[in-house]
């Protein structure tokens, strides 16, 4: 099972992008799927997460900003991130936790980041 994760870049504060997380490979069921970032010298933190049925939690710093969903037929979910400001700039992080065609059992796989710079 592999995540790619894509959408990051460069934004103005007050900005929007979208975030995106497609999970490939031999996949029964995922579970949950999360978005977390971490900012240089920071440790990372989650931002946003959604059950397999669509509930969804966020960070107090995020609510009313950013929106996570997922699209269950593609295995893809996304982070929309609305009125950006300098403090969400960080390296972003998709998380999923897989059950696996190939593999027993619930794992927990990582995507490799894509970086938000939100400039003043």
């Amino acid at each position: 099972v592999q995540l790619q994760a894509s959408g990051g870049g460069l934004v103005q504060a007050g900005g929007s992008l979208r975030l995106s997380c497609a999970a490939s490979g031999s996949i029964f069921s995922i579970n949950y799927m999360g978005w977390y970032r971490q900012a240089p010298g920071k440790q990372r933190e989650l931002v946003a997460g959604i059950t397999s049925g669509g509930s969804p939690n966020y960070a107090d710093s995020v609510k009313g900003r950013f929106t996570i969903s997922r699209d269950n037929v593609k295995n893809t979910g996304y982070l929309q991130m609305n009125s950006l400001k300098p403090g969400d700039t960080a390296v972003y992080y998709c998380n999923a936790l897989v059950v696996s065609t190939a593999i027993p059992g619930e794992r927990d796989y990582w995507g490799q980041g894509t970086q938000v710079t939100v400039s003043s």
